[in-house]
């Protein structure tokens, strides 16, 4: 394997504490009932529609006052984008094993570009980040392989010698769909309805801490070492 991609939500990142804090600050300024944390971190990899949807479940999407919501919910997430967000604990170490091997990591992700931008500025990831794939750069979304194509075209490296990793049915998918070897984070945001059965999801391996994913790819990472080294 010759590069990693990573979703960002749920698994290079964890955003949770800052759409949990929006989400319930709406909450209580609209005097609606506080959504509890765990059911807000389990809607983060669903998107801004999702998140205020927990608020205003009676609004339908289209209806031009939930429209306005899901933009003040936006303006306060971009605004704050960086509160007590972070990485994960130990993919700091986990990035700094990769790029000290030479192995390119990435970010394909269902985030819009202007706000997965922000977030890695402000986390001073933007220079080490090999490439950046948003919905705005494809016609079709993950679970659709057009994105992990593009990241791998972009990387000049063939899509099955990649890795992803991610925490969603649709990451596992779009990963498969491409021929990318496919890790699932379980430690991640984990949809309620489909984490009762992960090996369902049907990625090459599943991982529930950040030190067995560094193992998983610190294996992978020797794999290509030992072969380079024999090619030499």
């Amino acid at each position: 394997m010759k590069a990693v991609l990573f979703d960002l939500d749920g698994t290079l990142i964890d955003t949770a504490a800052d759409f949990i804090r929006i989400i319930q600050q709406m909450c209580r300024d609209e005097q609606r009932p506080v959504v509890d944390a765990e059911t807000i971190r389990t809607q983060v990899s669903e998107g801004a529609r999702a998140m205020v949807k927990l608020v205003y479940p009676e609004l339908e999407v289209t209806d031009p006052i939930f429209l306005a919501h899901r933009q003040r919910f936006l303006d306060l997430y971009g605004g704050n984008i960086v509160v007590d967000t972070d990485l994960f604990l130990g993919m700091y170490p986990l990035l700094e094993a990769l790029e000290a091997k030479q192995i390119p990591w990435g970010i394909v992700t269902n985030k819009p570009r202007g706000l997965s931008e922000s977030l890695l500025a402000e986390l001073n990831l933007t220079q080490r980040c090999a490439v950046l794939v948003c919905p705005e750069d494809v016609t079709h979304t993950k679970p659709d392989p057009e994105p992990m194509y593009l990241a791998a075209q972009q990387l000049g490296i063939d899509a099955e010698n990649i890795i992803y990793v991610g925490d969603h049915p649709r990451d596992i998918d779009a990963g498969r769909n491409a021929s990318m070897y496919t890790i699932l984070a379980a430690y991640g945001y984990l949809p309620v309805e489909s984490r009762d059965d992960l090996d369902a999801w049907q990625a090459d391996s599943i991982i529930y801490t950040i030190p067995e994913l560094h193992q998983l790819l610190k294996q992978k990472i020797t794999v290509l070492s030992e072969n380079q080294g024999m090619m030499n």
